[in-house]
Order: structure tokens, then C-alpha cells, then sequence
């Protein structure tokens, strides 16, 4: 049975059955899109880890004030500096390896992603850029009851 932390529309995840030993099915959504689209069979221990890094983590400013949420996806993409890599966010294994995802603080948490893949299920949504803001308490709070739930669970 799949529970999920969360609301699809802003950010959820949802914690499916084993896939196999020591893997579970594990489903993100950001701003109504699902992110795992072309692998959802995490390795737990790998998982748990990055998740839980996520939920405590200090997300830094805004690098570029006054931008769009698009201007910084792609100021920051197009960065190759150290820049680019202290905002990149949701590095959560495999699962996510089809999207570039960058966070900063607006008030909000904010998420910026895009799917890159051109083999992404909806060929339309490759090079656009999504947004979605979540208080960051509320993030930190999906991110660790789902992480909870993970570590409760026998992955066997």
C-alpha cells in the first residue's frame, strides 16, 4: 500500500512496496509533476540518507534577488562554479537522476527544476522550468515523516 507525505501539488512523497530486497518504490512529486518518472526503486540506506540531509539543511538566499524563479534555474544551470552546487537540491540517488533541481529562500522554500532527458514520458515538458514554494518547515516535515516511514518499513 502506498502512503504519501505531502501534497502532489506543492511537494509529496509516496512510499510504495518493496521493489526488491533492500529497494522500495518510492514516488516524488514537485508542482504537480512526478520526478521519478524513469526509475522509482530506490536503495533505502542510500535514500534515507539524502533525504534526511535535505530535511536539515539551511537553504541559502536567493542568489540572484529580483529574478524570476526561471532566470535562477537557469543562471544557475548554466553556472560552473561552486555556485551552482550549493543550491542544487533533491540529489536523492537514482530515482531523481532524470531531473536538475536547484533550491533557494524567498521567504519560501523554492524549488526550481526541469526534466533533461529527452526519453522524459512527456516530451513537452523537457527545457521547461517548474516551480513550486513550501514553507520550510513543512518541507522538513514531508521529507522526515516520509524518511520515518522508510526506516520503519522492512525493505526485504
Amino acid at each position: 500500500m502506498t502512503q504519501r507525505c505531502g501534497d502532489r501539488a506543492t511537494f509529496a512523497v509516496e512510499v510504495g512496496g518493496v521493489a526488491t530486497p533492500g529497494m522500495r518504490v518510492v514516488d516524488l512529486w514537485a508542482a504537480g509533476r512526478r520526478l521519478t518518472v524513469d526509475d522509482n526503486a530506490a536503495y533505502v540506506p542510500s535514500l534515507l540518507l539524502y533525504m534526511r540531509i535535505d530535511a536539515q539543511r539551511e537553504v541559502a538566499a536567493c542568489p540572484f534577488p529580483g529574478r524570476s524563479p526561471t532566470e535562477v534555474f537557469r543562471l544557475l544551470d548554466e553556472d560552473e562554479t561552486e555556485l551552482r552546487e550549493r543550491f542544487r537540491f533533491l540529489q536523492w540517488t537514482e530515482i531523481v537522476d532524470n531531473v536538475t533541481a536547484f533550491a533557494y529562500r524567498d521567504g519560501d522554500l523554492v524549488i526550481v527544476f526541469g526534466f533533461w532527458r529527452e526519453s522524459h514520458p512527456v516530451p513537452e515538458e523537457v527545457g521547461q522550468v517548474f516551480t513550486t514554494r513550501i514553507r520550510p518547515s513543512e518541507f522538513a516535515a514531508i521529507v522526515e515523516q516520509a524518511a520515518d516511514l522508510l526506516a520503519a518499513e522492512p525493505s526485504r
